[in-house]
């Protein structure tokens, strides 16, 4: 999924951003993945990693200042920090394995929130249908415990099909992607037609 979220921004992106928010940014593994994958085509990004409860261990955040990222950690609710207004507008925002936690009136308000606060928006969420599901009920033929087979099946059945994402997102003024990737992700991606911030401004 890092990979698949690389891909999404830099293609989104039309020159380096300065802030990259990674909302629910649990352990930060997503997030250092993405400065091992990104720095050297964008140096010098600011990254915020919001999560309610951080995790994230100091050899991560060490590891990703190496990259010569600048690493900040917020501990906040994701909707209250982007509503609140706190620091400057991110020029990207992604989020991994995040939205399909939050009930579709929830995740409304949440990805509303979130329009407000950037020009770019990735994120990328299991794939709600037959092979996807198929898939993690396999995950024992390589080792996988019953606690980690057991998410994977909810996760799928949580997940996202079609256009839920999109139908959840404010439509005026954005261009919107949203789909399969891969075969067990769904990605969606939001960007501002207007382009009001460094990530992608003229």
């Amino acid at each position: 999924m890092p990979a698949i979220l690389a891909g999404a921004i830099a293609r989104a992106a039309t020159r380096p951003p300065r802030i990259l928010v990674d909302l629910g940014a649990g352990d930060g593994s997503l997030a250092l993945r993405l400065a091992r994958r990104l720095s050297a085509r964008w140096p010098d990004v600011r990254l915020r990693l919001v999560d309610r409860t951080p995790s994230i261990a100091s050899s991560t955040l060490a590891a990703i200042a190496q990259t010569g990222w600048q690493v900040e950690t917020v501990a906040a609710d994701a909707e209250e920090w982007c509503r609140s207004g706190a620091g400057e507008r991110a020029d990207i925002v992604v989020a991994n394995l995040f939205l399909h936690h939050f009930g579709d009136e929830a995740l409304s308000r949440l990805l509303h929130a979130v329009a407000a606060r950037t020009s770019i928006f990735a994120a990328s969420e299991p794939r709600r249908g037959a092979v996807a599901l198929a898939g993690s009920r396999l995950l024992g033929l390589i080792g996988c415990n019953d606690v980690t087979r057991h998410d994977a099946v909810v996760s799928v059945r949580a997940g996202f099909a079609r256009n839920e994402l999109s139908a959840l997102w404010p439509r005026d003024g954005w261009s919107l992607s949203e789909g399969r990737a891969g075969w067990s992700s769904h990605l969606f991606v939001a960007r501002s037609t207007a382009m009001r911030n460094g990530a992608g401004a003229s």
